[in-house]
């Protein structure tokens, strides 16, 4: 990382100096261009004052090309984590597709309800019937052991976060009561 990036300060020094550079040289062109009479300078101090401008622009085009190049290398690493997480995403969805014991028809709607598509909407891509998406659906959030889409995701995204936080499962009583994990039995 260049060392401007580190001290925002000194990036913000500086970005004064070429501001004050260019400044100069604008003025020393418009105050000739309207003819504005100034004291004359020796000319030793102007040809200083003329390098140290000079410098500071060129400093400027130094430090721009460092911030550009830092950009560029940021926007291209992000993009690789981009990529690797998405293949990891997909890694640990196969995994756990395979852990379930999906069908290949399962896998398609679950693929499709991960990415947040109704049950008509995967209905019509996969040209079968809705009641047939509900079954699949229900059957996937069974062998997947959560009670909807919600935990199915969550299941997921804790996996790529290495929570690996246990989903609270819901199961069914025999008068049909539900209970969560943390519910007391009377």
């Amino acid at each position: 990382m260049p060392p401007v990036l580190k001290h925002p300060w000194l990036f913000g020094a500086i970005l004064v100096i070429q501001s004050l550079c260019g400044i100069f040289f604008v003025s020393d062109i418009l105050l000739s261009v309207l003819g504005v009479p100034i004291s004359p300078i020796p000319w030793t101090y102007r040809e200083a004052m003329e390098i140290a401008a000079a410098l500071g622009l060129v400093l400027g085009v130094v430090l721009g090309a460092m911030l550009l190049r830092a950009s560029l290398r940021r926007t291209r690493a992000a993009e690789e984590a981009l990529r690797a997480a998405s293949g990891a995403f997909m890694e640990v969805v196969a995994d756990r597709f395979e852990e379930w014991g999906l069908t290949p028809a399962e896998r398609d709607v679950a693929l499709f309800a991960l990415k947040g598509m109704s049950i008509a909407e995967i209905a019509q891509l996969r040209d079968t019937s809705q009641g047939t998406v509900k079954a699949q659906t229900n059957a996937i959030y069974r062998k997947a052991g959560v009670s909807g889409r919600p935990q199915l995701l969550s299941l997921f995204v804790d996996d790529l976060m290495g929570e690996g936080m246990p989903v609270a499962t819901v199961t069914r009583g025999e008068e049909g009561q539900t209970s969560g994990s943390s519910a007391s039995s009377a």
